[in-house]
């Protein structure tokens, strides 16, 4: 799970994983932002608009124009490039499926489906 320390949303969602019996690798994603494979997947899966933080100064540095100027290919280096551009908590999933945001239902749908 890419987190950012001083971030409250990512501290509940380690803690609901954790209440779960889930562990997970934490990686600071402002200094270690996930690989482009990782961002490609999600964009494939999630959609461009749900990978980029958007209330956060580097969108904001940016600008709403810009990014929504920026082919895939150029939102994915800008995402890559800077990890506060990325909506977090990101949750890479062994089968490499992604979460953004913490959404505790979406969560528990995606990693605990029902039969």
């Amino acid at each position: 799970m890419y987190s950012y320390p001083a971030c409250g949303t990512c501290r509940k969602a380690l803690a609901w994983l954790r209440e779960r019996g889930l562990e997970v690798e934490l990686r600071d994603i402002t200094q270690q932002p996930p690989s482009p494979a990782e961002l490609s997947a999600a964009l494939v899966q999630l959609g461009r608009k749900r990978l980029f933080n958007t209330s956060g100064q580097s969108y904001r540095a940016l600008g709403a124009a810009m990014v929504q100027a920026m082919s895939d290919d150029q939102a994915l280096v800008a995402l890559a490039a800077d990890g506060k551009l990325i909506k977090r908590p990101f949750l890479v999933l062994p089968d490499g499926l992604s979460l953004t945001g913490f959404q505790p239902a979406e969560w528990q749908a995606l990693l605990d489906p029902q039969p």
